[in-house]
């Protein structure tokens, strides 16, 4: 049974850095694209970054680039978000999805479509 579960939310103050985890069992790691995402109240779930099979490719939203990078372990089956900088917008639950690659090692993508299978989210507070 494929299963994500993320872990490392919680509150931080503005400027402050968080780290995101996101553990998966019942596949190889090494298999799957695995991106990150989030959802604010009142407001559509958006993507933040994605991290290829290969972990040769990374993407960023415009929003937290430069702020935000995201990291693998195969050996360990788990993905990292580190956050940094963090504002008071970023505040929301985040979840982290998976998708096989298919021989597309190189794949990543910000779009929740593409993705076929989702943690539980984990929420960040980001307040004074």
């Amino acid at each position: 049974q494929l299963q994500l579960v993320e872990s490392g939310g919680g509150l931080a103050q503005p400027g402050g850095s968080l780290r995101l985890s996101c553990a998966v069992s019942g596949f190889l790691l090494d298999d799957y694209a695995i991106g990150w995402f989030r959802q604010a109240p009142g407001k559509e779930r958006e993507g933040v970054s994605c991290i290829s099979s290969s972990g040769g490719t990374t993407i960023y939203a415009d929003s937290v680039e430069a702020r935000f990078t995201i990291s693998r372990d195969n050996a360990k089956n788990t993905v990292y978000l580190e956050m940094n900088s963090l504002k008071p917008e970023d505040t929301a639950v985040y979840y982290c999805a998976g998708v096989g690659s298919h021989g597309w090692r190189d794949f990543a993508s910000l779009l929740d479509s593409d993705f076929d299978h989702w943690g539980q989210g984990t929420q960040v507070t980001v307040s004074s």
